[in-house]
């Protein structure tokens, strides 16, 4: 038995080899996107091989931005002018002209005073949520219990005293901000839209509470901006209420097809972000060639009613045909659609067979992603998933689910 506390090779095989025997380790297909084709994408199976052509279903380009003709061109024209890199952090050579600009037009998109970019919407979480617990004096954070990776990062990282409420329960947040001492700071973070489940918060509920106690509101809407709202600003857009979040966070990878995240909130508080935040004073900037074509992305999600109304019509029709077939789609208020398998083994099998027999690519969804007995296939429709890809993934599904004797709906 080798000594894992010196091999580290066997550590790390042993933890590998335990992560493969619960279903849990990630297997990353290997795909090319090809423009023009979405949601079409070329896989294959082994480096070397011939690709084959696959649909994609769990994509997060939920609007198909990331093959728009207008951001393509706007990237282009930068790269040519630019280059490629930013050249350096914010503070050294990378704060580019159109970072700047993308950071007003953002502001002003959420009707907030700043915004601030950074590398991913993980680390816009993970950012400014340690450093506004850390460096705001005893204070206090109470979080969604069903709140993202990264913001559960960003809580621990900031080693501020926190509590954990309720999924979408403002009932309970009360409670525990009502036990709290009053004389210390709060601060009360959640998502619009959860992306496992696809429920949608009481974000009034949660800010009539927030507001009760004199607590700031951070609200991530990574999987809603673009997508919700007259201009695709989110579901505090949508609800008229974005006024009444201190912090909205976002992100640039999904509904904009690019990557990067943000915060948007008041001019101060940004500058706070901007000036105490090691993941974002330490880290190289966006380029200008990202920058520039989340500005024409959301020059297009401003008026792209059309893409957002289709979007929806697309998810709720996908519902309507996996609960007519007898799948197990969980439902949801949102364009998610999770279909449940309820183990891991199954889960990956399904995905597995999906890809193989039907060439068509979702991607499981197992522990610590999900709790353990909701392992799921999240669908992602999008306006350019049209009702002859919907029957053809149904029917798939269901072969897959036969072959698999996984359970249909009850």
């Amino acid at each position: 038995m080798p000594d894992l506390t010196t091999d580290f090779p066997a550590l790390f095989a042993a933890r590998l080899d335990a992560l493969k025997t619960e279903g849990r380790y990630r297997v990353f297909a290997d795909l090319e996107r090809i423009a023009g084709r979405f949601p079409k994408a070329l896989y294959r199976s082994t480096p070397g091989d011939a690709p084959c052509e696959v649909t994609v279903w769990c994509s997060n380009d939920y609007l198909g931005q990331g093959q728009d003709p207008s951001v393509m061109a706007a990237m282009q024209d930068v790269i040519a002018r630019t280059g490629t890199g930013a050249g350096g952090t914010r503070n050294i050579s990378g704060n580019s002209h159109e970072l700047v600009e993308l950071e007003r037009e953002l502001a002003a998109w959420h009707g907030k005073e700043a915004a601030l970019t950074f590398t991913s919407g993980f680390v816009a979480n993970e950012a400014a949520l340690s450093v506004l617990a850390r460096q705001i004096p005893g204070c206090i954070i109470f979080s969604d219990a069903c709140n993202h990776a990264s913001m559960i990062a960003g809580i621990r990282n900031s080693r501020a005293d926190y509590h954990v409420f309720r999924h979408n329960d403002p009932t309970h947040l009360r409670e525990l901000l009502a036990a709290a001492p009053a004389d210390r700071p709060k601060l009360v973070a959640f998502e619009s839209v959860y992306s496992m489940d696809g429920d949608i918060a009481p974000i009034a509920a949660i800010c009539d509470v927030a507001a009760e106690f004199g607590a700031l509101t951070y609200l991530d809407e990574v999987h809603a901006v673009g997508l919700y709202g007259s201009t695709g600003a989110g579901v505090a857009e949508r609800e008229g209420i974005a006024h009444r979040l201190d912090v909205i966070q976002g992100t640039l990878g999904k509904a904009f097809g690019l990557m990067g995240g943000y915060i948007a909130a008041s001019a101060l508080l940004v500058d706070f972000v901007r000036s105490f935040a090691p993941g974002f004073i330490f880290t190289t900037a966006l380029p200008p060639v990202i920058a520039a074509g989340a500005r024409a992305s959301l020059a297009r999600l401003i008026t792209a009613q059309d893409l957002r109304a289709q979007h929806q019509a697309h998810a709720a029709r996908l519902k309507q045909l996996l609960a007519a077939a007898g799948l197990p789609v969980l439902p949801s208020e949102s364009h998610i659609v999770p279909v449940m398998v309820g183990n891991a083994d199954g889960c990956r099998n399904a995905a597995r067979l999906l890809l193989e027999r039907h060439k068509i690519y979702v991607q499981p969804i197992n522990f610590p992603t999900v709790p353990r007995g909701t392992e799921r296939l999240r669908l992602t429709p999008t306006p350019y998933h049209d009702e002859a890809v919907m029957l053809v993934l149904v029917a798939a599904m269901r072969d897959v689910w036969r072959e698999l004797f996984l359970p249909l709906a009850a």
